[in-house]
Order: C-alpha cells, then structure tokens, then sequence
C-alpha cells in the first residue's frame, strides 16, 4: 500500500482482461486507493492478432469489481491506440467523469506478423506492431498530458526485455519496444519541469496469455513441449522461474508513488536476473 496514491486517479490500457499485466498494474494501484480507469480495445482485435485483447464486457466487469472490492470510483473506456480520434475519444469520456489524471500507465500492445525474419516481414503487419506499441504510447501520452500537467503526475511506459536483447523472429516487437525505451528518456527530459516524472518497465518472462502463446510457438519451432519449453526457458532464468503479473504490478505501484520521487527516465528491468544490464 502506498498511502499516497490514495484518491488519485490512474489511467491504464491494455487492462480489460484478467490475464494481462495490465490487469495486475490496475489492480495493484486500486489497492492502494487509486481510482482506476480500464481502457482497452473493447474487441477482439482482429484475426491477424497473435493474443485477443479484453472485450468491453470484461473491461466492464474489472472496472465494477475494482470499485466494489476496494471502495474506490473506476470507470471503463475503449480505446484504440492507433487511432487519433478514439484516443481523443477515450479522453473526452475520462474528462466527463475525473477532474485530472494523476498516473498514466501506457500497457497496451500486441504483435503482429510473426514469427518472421526481417526479409519475410510482412510490411502491414511490421507497421502496425510499431504502431500500437510506440506510436500509441506517443498518441495517448501526447492526448492524456494536459490532464497532468497542471498538477504534476507520473508516466508509466511498458516496454520490454525484447526492447534490450531481440528476442527469436519478433524483429518489429523488439524495434518497437525499443523505441519505447528512448521515448521514454526523451518525454522525462521534457516534462521533469512540470513534475511529471516517466519511467518504462521492461518484463522478461510473465506469465501471461503472450507468454503462452509464445511459448506453444516456440515449442513447435524446435520440436519439443510446452512444459519442456518453459523448463528450458526458465534454466536462463537465475530465479528459475516466470513471473508473475502481480509482480509487474508492485513494481509499477513502487514508481507511480512517492517512494520513487527522485527516480525518472529510466528502464527497469524485472526478469528474474535473466537480463542483468541496464
């Protein structure tokens, strides 16, 4: 519990399903007595997709859940990252209901077009996985910061380990995340003046729902099991095992409160040791 944190108002994409890290970010900053609004794509996001994103059903559901079990206001919005007009759209909703945005957490995206070795990526498939996930946390943060500024505030980018070390045939992920990382030193340089601090995460392996998918693919590229891919997974692992997604979220509730106050700019890594470098 941060004490801090408590009244203020948190943002978070990519939370409208209950196996998601962003799912586990919102939950963690209501426990500590943020409001909470769940935004996602609301659909299944297309067949070219690789893991669905939350329907607006859950995203309903999590937000009406978060708010009876922790006493806290919640409200549910769609969103689509990459599209100018329903990032507007997802403002203006949050507008009719919270006064400010205290916390940012820009969690949603998805990868397309793979597995692929960069001369076979498909072009549309490479544009739109840079798309959602650096281009849409530039459009949200870009959309959602004069609700910060006037009263300060604090960004929370998800990037990744694949934004430091690529992973296996994932090019337009990893280029992405990556990307993710420098916009992040970038608007931290930009907005310490108006007491917004940034930071990005970078998870390694969490078990989630593209943690399995990923690992059903991989299992089938060198000829083995699931179980047995993940074992082998974790031997790199120096805590030898996944993550959690609630892990993921104690280290977001840490940076969006006031005991990392002195802490921006940076890209923390939580992989169980698997990357050890900044």
């Amino acid at each position: 519990m941060y004490e801090d944190l408590k009244e203020k108002t948190a943002l978070v994409t990519g939370a409208g399903k209950k196996s998601g890290i962003g799912y586990a970010i919102a939950r963690k900053l209501a426990q500590s007595g943020c409001n909470i609004i769940v935004a996602d794509l609301g659909e299944t996001g297309g067949d070219d997709q690789q893991v669905r994103t939350g329907t607006t059903a859950e995203m309903e559901a999590i937000a009406q859940e978060l708010g009876a079990e922790f006493g806290i206001r919640s409200l549910a919005v769609s969103v689509d990252v990459a599209d100018n007009k329903s990032v507007d759209n997802m403002v203006a909703a949050v507008g009719t209901e919270f006064d400010a945005v205290h916390v940012l957490c820009n969690n949603a995206g998805a990868s397309f077009g793979v597995p692929n070795t960069v001369q076979n990526y498909d072009e549309k498939a490479w544009m739109k996985t840079i798309d959602i996930n650096l281009h849409g946390v530039f459009r949200v943060s870009r959309a959602v910061l004069p609700m910060l500024v006037e009263k300060g505030g604090v960004i929370v980018n998800t990037a990744s380990r694949a934004g430091k070390v690529p992973p296996l045939f994932n090019g337009a992920y990893a280029v992405a995340k990556a990307g993710v990382i420098m916009l992040t030193k970038v608007m931290a340089g930009e907005l310490a003046g108006n007491n917004i601090r940034v930071n990005a995460i970078c998870p390694g392996q969490i078990m989630t729902d593209l943690e399995k998918w990923r690992f059903g693919l991989e299992a089938q590229f060198f000829n083995t099991t699931v179980a047995e891919r993940e074992a082998e997974m974790c031997q790199t692992i120096p805590l030898n095992r996944i993550g959690k997604p609630e892990e993921v979220g104690d280290l977001v509730a840490f940076l969006a409160s006031d005991a990392s106050s002195y802490l921006t700019g940076q890209a923390i890594n939580i992989t169980g040791g698997q990357l050890m470098e900044l």
